[in-house]
Parts: C-alpha cells; structure tokens; sequence
C-alpha cells in the first residue's frame, strides 16, 4: 500500500526530495517543513503528482 511520492518546494516549485506514504492511512497530500537548497533556507514542501 506504500506508494512513492515527490514533494515540491511551495516558493521555488523545485522538486527536492522523493518518500513514501501509505495511501491508506494518509489519504491526503503530504506536506513536510524541508531544506530547499535553491533558496538556502527551510521551506514548506508539498506532494505532487
């Protein structure tokens, strides 16, 4: 049921970083705090698809 995911920086629209989720616990799209490296600083990162 885990699936991989890619998640974009929400500033920039940089895609930085892949993960997996399960589908099943986490229906919605995933949204972590990470370090965007195009900007130098920790930004809100959001699955795409």
């Amino acid at each position: 049921m885990r699936v991989i995911v890619t998640l974009a920086c929400t500033e920039c629209g940089d895609r930085n970083y892949t993960t997996t989720k399960n589908k099943k616990t986490h229906p919605g799209r995933l949204e972590l705090k990470k370090y965007c490296p195009r900007l130098n600083k920790v930004t809100l990162h959001r699955e795409t698809r």
